[in-house]
């Protein structure tokens, strides 16, 4: 009784497999995170909903609706992106999550900008208010 030797053979996987289980890793992460991203999403939008219930809300309830439907469409599109590895579906996924972060960052920005106004305008007005009071005599 002897033995066959079979010969192994490397396999190598071709270029596309290669592409498909890198987006696959990397995609994972924001695969993993989409339940909350699209939570987040949803509570963004309704967010914006509710603000545009008042009449200075209207002009800016635009934006957390839009930042709620980008960070929804960045979630839905990490799926595609995991379960088939396309390299498309994380492209749009990592783009929709960039515009989030811009909008959010721009908003910050104007917030602080305001606060810092805001706190500036209250000192004058608070200088104001005690040297005019001291122009009085009792």
């Amino acid at each position: 009784m002897s033995q066959e030797v079979v010969p192994t053979q490397n396999v190598t996987p071709t270029q596309g497999e290669v592409e498909i289980s890198t987006v696959q890793e990397v995609s994972l992460p924001l695969y993993q995170a989409r339940g909350w991203m699209k939570l987040t999403g949803i509570l963004y939008i309704i967010s914006g909903v509710i603000t545009a219930l008042s009449i200075v809300g209207i002009l800016i309830a635009w934006l957390p609706i839009w930042m709620g439907v980008v960070l929804y469409k960045s979630a839905s599109s990490a799926e595609p992106a995991q379960e088939s590895g396309r390299k498309l579906a994380l492209v749009d996924s990592l783009s929709n999550l960039k515009t989030f972060f811009t909008i959010m960052g721009v908003m910050n920005l104007l917030g602080i900008i305001f606060l810092v106004g805001g706190i500036c305008v209250f000192v004058i007005a608070m200088i104001t208010g005690v040297s005019y009071l001291d122009s009085f005599n009792y």
